[in-house]
């Protein structure tokens, strides 16, 4: 699909209120992960997975208990780390790829993220840097472009 196709499909985000916990030490920001219960370094892309899942939790009504970040699982033989996977009967459904605002959502974001789904095997595929975002289905043989963030199945 030609570049200018894909961000015909483009989703519009609307991120909840901020009330993060944030602290300094030194020249260092901290936010404090509410899942984890933890303090994490804040970077730009810490920003953009915070946010999300807040949008998930808040916006979208997924269950944190669901919700599982920054897990290492193998891939063939080398080890990577998800950003975000939503589990639904204990499986992954859903998979967040998190870039930092001012990388671009590019081929290769989005390559990255169906290397990661070989091994998770999720039905959903979310990209995002926090002002693009971009979801996908995928079956055995397509990846469909989706027009919203998937509704949590359980309602």
């Amino acid at each position: 699909m030609p570049a200018h196709m894909v961000y015909l499909y483009m989703l519009t985000i609307d991120f909840p209120a901020k009330d993060f916990k944030i602290k300094k030490k030194g020249d260092t920001a901290f936010i404090f992960d509410g899942l984890r219960k933890k303090w994490l370094e804040l970077t730009p892309e810490e920003w953009v997975r915070q946010n999300f899942i807040q949008y998930l939790v808040k916006g979208r009504n997924y269950p944190s208990s669901c919700i599982a970040q920054e897990k290492v699982f193998m891939v063939g033989e080398m080890k990577k780390r998800f950003d975000i996977v939503v589990y639904l009967d204990l499986k992954p459904w859903l998979l967040v790829e998190c870039k930092k605002t001012r990388l671009p959502l590019q081929e290769k974001v989005l390559t990255q993220a169906l290397i990661y789904n070989q091994a998770l095997q999720a039905e959903f595929l979310v990209i995002t840097n926090g002002q693009q975002t971009i979801a996908y289905q995928l079956t055995q043989s397509t990846i469909e472009l989706l027009s919203a963030i998937p509704a949590w199945p359980k309602q």
